[in-house]
């Protein structure tokens, strides 16, 4: 499927904005811990079932990625992993790791804010939802609060260059 730019449009007659801006609030609490601010929830049937923020470097888990958590969470919720029906609403373009989970869960749709050009895998640097050899196909929504996302990203990255300082000689 192509990737959709629809900033504030519908997935079964619900607003994008809405529920991006809960993944924001998730992606503010990564911040808080020290992470990459992404936040992600899952939605289905008009409601939240999965909720994640990135983590590895406090679980030390290099597979702790907010989509990662958000659809342990939404499968732990419905009790089962697949995710029919769902949609993940992200910060940040899904990574190929996230996107390879999302097609195994059977998430319909993905809506994601900001763009990632060094190793999102959705739009920017390839089209991994797209390969010929998926027995899933996903609908993608891009460039939802893209700049509210692209912002917390960025002041969380121009405060770490701040607090480094370099050594003098």
């Amino acid at each position: 499927m192509t990737v959709d730019e629809d900033p504030g449009g519908a997935v079964q007659g619900e607003p994008h904005d809405n529920w991006m801006r809960e993944a924001l609030i998730l992606a503010g609490e990564a911040a808080a811990a020290g992470e990459v601010p992404v936040g992600a929830v899952v939605v289905r049937d008009g409601r939240v079932i999965g909720r994640g923020r990135n983590g590895p470097v406090g679980s030390h888990d290099p597979t702790a990625h907010a989509e990662i958590a958000a659809l342990r969470d939404a499968a732990a919720s419905v009790g089962n992993y697949r995710l029919s029906g769902a949609t993940l609403y992200v910060t940040l373009e899904p990574c190929v790791m996230c996107v390879g989970a999302l097609v195994h869960a059977r998430v319909q749709t993905v809506v994601y804010g900001a763009t990632e050009p060094k190793s999102g895998a959705m739009e920017s640097t390839q089209r991994a939802h797209e390969h010929p050899a998926l027995n899933h196909q996903i609908r993608v929504v891009s460039g939802v609060l893209a700049a509210e996302c692209r912002e917390v990203l960025q002041a969380f990255f121009r405060q770490r260059r701040a607090q480094t300082v370099p050594h003098e000689t």
